[in-house]
């Protein structure tokens, strides 16, 4: 594609493309959060009537390939061409309602399978706490069709070969869903952790990740995820195997139905790591809170820390490792 060619797309599909959707309309003018820079309100423009952007934080604005040169850091008119281009198969006039879309259980034709790459996708993930590293080794990024409308979100893989879909506005999955077991630990396999979504997992590893990157202990236990309670059936004979299993369940109801079916069954092999983020609905939850805290009150920032090195500590007395 030349320069005029690019300069034909319009910016609110470009947009849309790399997983940005609008927040509101006002007359011929799309707000979004800024795809360059973390704010909290919408202070982004686009004029579909101009084709221009302009974000109001940082005093910049112009036309596709200027948004493209900051997006991707580079002033190269070829290289940024040929970024739009790739783009083109995921360019598609677009519509948007100014609602936050709910959770779904649709299921997805997926297009493409790669690596964690969009700025958008990895935008989200720093949102909500999540080392980005861990989430590029734990996840891919999926690109997909519903109702012949092109999207992508972050894909976590389970046992058959389906996906859990997540991104800033919709979870979802591709089917067929099932529970995610990642097996680490050679024969005989003593410890399992068990998570109730994956960003709870992929919470779980950032903090313990941060509060020591030399652990020793990182791969010495397996997991599994159960991409939602009502799977918890097709994990009982699974959890069944181990000797310990720290159950990272939600502190809501379904959560404590669920510990108290597998308690039933485990006794006392199961063990409630939800003590340790009591207050809060799951550990993802934890984890925000608590980055949020310590960037507001740096004063208590150390006590905070500490705490949560104590979380992630084996207990006293007779518990599991961590």
């Amino acid at each position: 594609m030349n320069i005029q060619e690019v300069k034909q797309i319009r910016i609110a599909d470009y947009l849309q493309s790399l997983g940005y959707t609008p927040v509101k309309q006002q007359g011929s003018s799309f707000w979004y959060k800024s795809p360059l820079r973390e704010e909290t309100d919408a202070s982004f423009k686009v004029n579909t009537e101009l084709n221009k952007w302009y974000d109001f934080g940082l005093g910049k604005g112009g036309n596709i390939i200027a948004l493209a040169a900051e997006l991707y850091h580079t002033e190269d008119v070829t290289c940024l061409l040929k970024r739009i281009e790739e783009r083109t198969p995921y360019i598609r006039p677009a519509s948007f309602s100014f609602g936050k879309q709910q959770s779904d259980n649709r299921t997805y034709r997926v297009l493409r399978v790669g690596e964690l790459s969009s700025p958008a996708l990895i935008a989200y993930l720093q949102e909500r706490g999540i080392d980005i590293e861990l989430a590029k080794r734990e996840c891919k990024e999926l690109r997909f069709e519903n109702a012949d409308k092109p999207y992508f979100a972050i894909g976590f893989p389970n046992m058959a070969r389906g996906y859990e879909v997540r991104n800033r506005y919709f979870k979802g999955c591709v089917a067929p869903k099932d529970i995610t077991h990642i097996r680490q630990q050679k024969e005989p396999r003593t410890v399992c952790y068990l998570f109730e979504g994956f960003m709870d997992y992929l919470s779980f590893l950032t903090i313990r990740v941060k509060n020591n990157p030399q652990h020793p202990r990182l791969n010495a236990q397996d997991y599994v995820i159960l991409n939602s309670v009502s799977n918890l059936s097709k994990a009982e004979s699974i959890l069944a195997t181990y000797t310990r299993i720290g159950c990272f369940l939600d502190n809501d109801t379904a959560g404590r139905n669920a510990y108290a079916n597998l308690q039933r069954m485990l006794g006392d092999r199961l063990q409630d790591m939800s003590v340790h983020y009591a207050g809060y609905n799951d550990l993802n939850e934890y984890l925000c809170k608590k980055l949020l805290s310590q960037s507001t009150e740096p004063i208590k920032e150390e006590k905070q820390v500490q705490s949560a090195r104590r979380m992630m500590q084996p207990p006293k007395k007779k518990g599991l490792k961590i």
